[in-house]
């Protein structure tokens, strides 16, 4: 039972890391946020959307480096191969779901 919780972790993880990064996205447009010029000419609502992106994707990465760790990832054989896949493929989608705050004006 463990090793599916195991396997469930990351996507469910980047699910709620992208659920609340647009939810953050929603947030900042609705505060205006981006009217406000922080560092580095950088508006505070960008450096909080950015900030949350690179949350989510260090938080895919720590995932990933704890499945991959023998103590803490499953058994050799198929499902820490699963388990190490998913991890990847959910490292993957938090990069790109977290892309378009990087490169889109935060608000239209």
């Amino acid at each position: 039972m463990t090793d599916v919780l195991r396997m469930a972790l990351p996507l469910t993880l980047w699910l709620i890391s992208f659920s609340a990064l647009y939810g953050l996205h929603g947030l900042v447009c609705a505060a205006d946020w981006p009217l406000a010029s922080g560092p580095a000419g950088i508006s505070w609502g960008r450096l909080a959307v950015l900030a949350g992106a690179a949350l989510a994707i260090l938080a895919q990465l720590v995932v990933l480096m704890a499945l991959g760790w023998t103590r803490l990832g499953p058994a050799p054989g198929f499902m820490r191969r699963a388990a190490l896949t998913l991890a990847t493929a959910a490292l993957i989608a938090a990069i790109w779901t977290s892309l378009p705050a990087a490169v889109l004006p935060v608000c239209v």
